[in-house]
């Protein structure tokens, strides 16, 4: 097929998805997409591209058992010539060290450029404005990324190729409908990481306004920060008031004791999908959550669960749904049927299935992403950094004060002590490393 002609879809499209790992949200998220693929749309061939090695292969099993083709990323050679025999190139974007690694390796190869972005923008990392404008299709995981300010400041020109399709699916969880209202005090629990990036750095402080003194909360993840969290709770005179109950394989068993589900997240935290929250709303648990964009994006206040403003507002909340047991009990209904209908793996793979057909339109074009992302190492990691000041020339770092600053401290999430892994020889990594 010549560059730029339309190719006959019948014959069906060649997606190579770029990924830095399937881990976590992306993992479960493409897994499911190809999975789906295989069934809605045989006609496809996906590959996949690992830019690292994976730890768990739990996701890369269900890919490649669905067909899909899975490589590990070994050279620029290789990553060249997927590029050149696929019809569509899907970038599965976050602030990855991998990811301008490889792809400012690749700028001279014509592609049609898809980024599916696992990231919100709305605070650190931000997304590169270069990338959104250079990308054929610019795609986000949830709503909330048009209100980032590279968006906001986006020309009209390129509003246009921008859209939305959650990577959230919970079709695989099973709705408890007979739940057990007996209990005086509500069951609480959190389920996701303890990383202070993502949970409140005052979420103790948060639950120990809630008045009832049997209340506890079950936390579910892996117990990263557990002494801290401890600390917390013996320095407020309620040391029971967190069950840790760390990594589970059966969430969904766990979610099958909970009443409510206490989800209150780091107002600058970097998330969209939160399949946390949506596996545990498709699984009848009522949220309460922040009143951060992402998680009022799908949590609908009175109807699907309760958005809350402050410590005195959750206390409120869990008193109104331990005293409103039917309330409580409607709301789950809604909740479910809610998440079950809207967030799908086959509405996921028919969105993005009808932009991969709509892209084929469009010639294939070269990228430059060094134009994107900068030439060096502290080029590609300043790029995310919206505020131009954190990370400096001289090796400083002028590390924000209150809850942003927890994303800098993070060993992965892009952060310095990431990039420094990939390139341990930089000295502006080795010099910002020792001020964090």
């Amino acid at each position: 097929m010549m560059d730029g002609v339309s190719k006959d879809q019948s014959s069906g499209i060649r997606i190579l998805h770029i990924t830095p790992h399937m881990g976590g949200g992306i993992g479960k998220a493409l897994a499911s997409l190809v999975v789906q693929a295989a069934l809605s749309s045989p006609q496809d061939e996906h590959e996949i591209i690992l830019l690292e090695p994976p730890e768990k292969t739990q996701f890369v099993d269900e890919a490649t058992q669905s067909g899909c083709e899975i490589n590990i990323f070994d050279n620029i050679d290789q990553l060249s010539h997927a590029i050149r025999k696929a019809d569509i190139v899907q970038l599965e974007f976050i602030n990855h060290p991998s990811i301008p690694w490889a792809m400012c390796g690749t700028q001279f190869e014509n592609m049609r450029l898809i980024v599916w972005c696992h990231t919100s923008g709305l605070y650190y990392p931000a997304i590169p404005p270069g990338l959104l404008s250079m990308a054929q299709k610019f795609i986000f995981t949830s709503s909330c990324s048009y209100s980032s300010e590279e968006v906001v400041n986006l020309s009209s020109v390129f509003m246009a190729n921008l859209t939305v399709v959650s990577s959230g699916c919970v079709t695989e969880m099973k709705p408890l409908l007979n739940r057990k209202q007996h209990q005086k005090t509500l069951r609480a629990g959190y389920v996701g990481t303890l990383n202070f990036s993502k949970l409140h750095p005052e979420f103790v402080s948060f639950i120990a306004a809630v008045f009832e003194p049997d209340f506890t909360v079950s936390l579910i993840g892996d117990e990263v920060n557990r002494l801290a969290l401890e600390e917390q709770c013996r320095n407020i005179g309620r040391p029971d008031i967190l069950q840790f109950c760390g990594y589970v394989n059966d969430v969904e068993a766990e979610l099958a004791q909970l009443d409510i589900l206490i989800y209150i997240l780091n107002p600058n935290h970097y998330g969209t999908a939160e399949n946390a929250l949506l596996e545990a709303m498709a699984m009848g648990v009522v949220p309460i959550v922040l009143n951060n964009q992402a998680e009022m994006h799908i949590v609908e206040d009175g109807v699907t669960g309760l958005v809350v403003k402050s410590p005195h507002e959750l206390a409120q909340a869990v008193e109104w749904l331990s005293n409103n047991r039917s309330e409580m009990i409607a709301m789950s209904h809604r909740a479910m049927k809610a998440t079950k209908a809207k967030y799908t793996t086959e509405h996921m793979e028919h969105s993005l299935s009808m932009q991969w057909r709509e892209m084929m339109n469009e010639p294939k074009k070269s990228i430059q992403f060094e134009g994107i992302f900068g030439k060096s190492p502290s080029d590609w990691f300043r790029v995310f950094d919206r505020s131009k000041s954190i990370f400096q020339d001289n090796g400083d770092v002028c590390t924000p004060e209150g809850d942003s600053r927890h994303i800098y401290l993070e060993r992965t999430k892009g952060s310095v002590h990431q990039f420094l892994n990939y390139f341990p020889d930089d000295p502006m990594f080795q010099n910002w490393a020792k001020h964090l």
